[in-house]
């Protein structure tokens, strides 16, 4: 194993998991199932090969920030569930 059940049971911690025996053991096979796939994509010959940033090539879709109307009051107020005819009516948070 990579990992052992004591630095799952730290990470948890850090994490303030509370994680059973059981739990300890499966997360402790299941990390080193994944770490064992990851050691084994170091293993590959990767020069000359550019890092992918996005699996997709797509370019920046930004445009140019323009001032226009903004959408009329009751018009925003119509797409929320409750609202008092100035603003949306919400649960109170304090």
């Amino acid at each position: 194993m990579k990992i052992t059940p004591e630095e799952v049971r730290y990470v948890a911690k850090l994490a303030r998991l509370s994680l059973s025996e059981t739990e300890v053991e499966k997360t402790t096979l299941q990390l080193d199932g994944i770490l064992s796939y990851v050691e084994k994509l170091g293993e590959l010959d990767t020069t000359g090969i550019q890092p992918t940033t996005h699996a997709l090539d797509i370019h920046n879709a930004f445009r140019e920030d323009e001032t226009r109307e903004s959408l009329p009051q009751q018009e925003a107020l119509a797409n929320g569930p409750l609202q008092n005819g100035e603003a949306f009516v919400v649960p109170r948070v304090i």
